[in-house]
């Protein structure tokens, strides 16, 4: 990510995984992918315009409020370390969704440190691990949203991973509204995913 921001042609890149057929993956060895777009993506923007908004009502990053909420009612709280959070969003769109974030406020993905980019390897890994074992390996999707290439850090936008387990399909109902239909609170899932073992 860090060389393609050198390269003028590219604004937004994206890292993703997909973990089985359910999920699109089309090669059967293990591998996630980069792609640089020559634009930012619809989903990105929207998330990054709704940041803003938020920001510039409340003086406050959403996502640092996230945590600080999440951490106070640790209902949707998956697993704390000591720089990373994985919870389960209040209103997600798939059934045991998880989110990782830096508990550090961070824009852009591709500036963190080495060590942060360990820490948030093993947050990862270990996030991998619960949904495996308490769900028996399922099919998922997971992505790195980030800030657009070459832009500076910014006060209301925060960086992270989003994993997105493929347990149902979406149909005419998610097609024709943009709505996901989820049969799993999110506090059930963040407490299945605490108590898996490992």
């Amino acid at each position: 990510m860090r060389a393609l921001s050198r390269d003028s042609r590219w604004r937004y890149a994206l890292l993703y995984k997909n973990q089985g057929d359910r999920a699109g993956a089309t090669l059967e060895h293990i591998h996630s992918q980069l792609i640089a777009l020559p634009t930012a993506p619809k989903a990105a923007l929207e998330e990054l315009h709704s940041a803003k908004l938020h920001y510039q009502t409340t003086g406050h990053c959403i996502y640092c409020e996230i945590i600080e909420r999440e951490a106070n009612g640790h209902e949707r709280i998956v697993f704390e370390h000591q720089n990373f959070v994985a919870l389960c969003p209040f209103a997600p769109r798939f059934s045991y969704e998880t989110w990782i974030l830096p508990k550090v406020h961070s824009a852009d993905f591709a500036a963190s440190a080495e060590r942060e980019i360990s820490d948030f390897a093993r947050a990862l890994h270990e996030t991998i691990m619960r949904l495996d074992r308490a769900l028996g390996d399922p099919p998922f999707n997971y992505f790195i949203h980030s800030i657009p290439m070459n832009e500076a850090a910014r006060h209301h936008y925060h960086w992270q991973l989003k994993i997105l387990p493929q347990l149902s399909r979406a149909a005419g109902f998610e097609w024709g509204t943009g709505a996901h239909i989820n049969a799993v609170a999110p506090e059930q899932a963040a407490r299945l995913l605490r108590d898996a073992l490992l």
